[in-house]
């Protein structure tokens, strides 16, 4: 049996460069350009492989970038089941400014699905007859397609009897938090967002995890802080893990790292706090890597030694 499936509907080709300095007009001279195949949940299956996780990518594409995007993840022998579309697939980038150590970000928008492409889409997930332990919905849906997608994904997760673990942000979030979750990861903005107020400090996070696991919402909610480390909220533990005093090289995949590697750990069966600790671990691995390298299963080992999780 596969033990993890990711669902992707708005995958990528992650591009990424430097340069000494980033100025208007003048002509900049970058490094040379590194592709890397992204989206949200094809980087959680990214991360599964390379921990030796049993994981399989479903995800659209179209065009040249798309037919690129495939021969990446390819290269990564990364099981696919895929669905053509008409639009090209999107291409994000980041460029490393060298003299400042900023990176910026850019994200050009995806393609517009048409009805029939995303209801072939999300057959091509019913259709599944190797069912997971685990189905991961990761990313930003693409246009044309209903904020409710992740929803219906989480009914096909429910009668399967395979755990659903969730990463997406905004009405798609919401709406799939109705249907019930089994975990998942917000980062700060989103969640604060979700809830309609500013969470601004530990007590009011806590707050927050409580009340989507008491609704319902979710079994477990992994809240990822960036520089203030994270929190993990379930029925009967509150957990709280400190950053590790790590210089990012990128931020680029920290978090899909952390789901990538928490997913594995409680799939391999893992206690869940050696699995928090485990995604801890991945997302600081994962900052310092260029890119969208993501995590390094011997830096996340090696890490995982120092990551200190306190109960609340």
């Amino acid at each position: 049996m596969t033990q993890i499936v990711t669902f992707t509907p708005n995958p990528a080709i992650d591009a990424s460069t430097s340069v000494e300095r980033i100025m208007p007009v003048a002509k900049l001279r970058c490094s040379p350009l590194r592709r890397d195949p992204g989206g949200g949940g094809i980087n959680v299956a990214r991360v599964v492989k390379r921990f030796g996780g049993d994981v399989r990518a479903i995800f659209p594409y179209g065009g040249a970038t798309g037919q690129l995007l495939r021969q990446l993840i390819e290269r990564e022998a990364i099981a696919t089941i895929t669905s053509e579309i008409a639009e090209e697939t999107r291409e994000d980038f980041s460029v490393h400014e060298d003299s400042t150590d900023k990176q910026y970000r850019f994200v050009l928008p995806g393609p517009t699905l048409s009805e029939s492409e995303w209801r072939t889409c999300l057959d091509t997930l019913a259709a599944v007859e190797d069912h997971p332990a685990f189905l991961v919905a990761s990313g930003s849906l693409p246009r044309g397609i209903p904020n409710d997608l992740y929803a219906r994904a989480g009914r096909i997760a429910k009668a399967w009897k395979a755990k659903f673990a969730l990463d997406t942000s905004g009405p798609p979030l919401a709406a799939t938090l109705e249907e019930g979750v089994y975990l998942v990861k917000p980062n700060l903005r989103e969640l604060s967002a979700l809830v309609g107020q500013v969470l601004d400090g530990e007590a009011a996070w806590v707050r927050a995890g409580k009340k989507l696991v008491e609704r319902g919402q979710a079994e477990i909610v992994a809240l990822t802080l960036g520089h203030r480390g994270a929190l993990l909220v379930a029925r009967d533990v509150v957990l709280r893990a400190e950053p590790l005093p790590i210089a990012p090289v990128s931020a680029v995949g920290a978090g899909d790292s952390f789901l990538g590697a928490m997913v594995f750990s409680l799939a391999a069966g893992s206690s869940l706090e050696r699995a928090f600790r485990y995604g801890i671990a991945a997302a600081s691995s994962a900052l310092l890597n260029p890119g969208t390298e993501l995590c390094l299963p011997q830096d996340a080992h090696r890490l995982s030694a120092d990551v200190v999780i306190r109960r609340l």
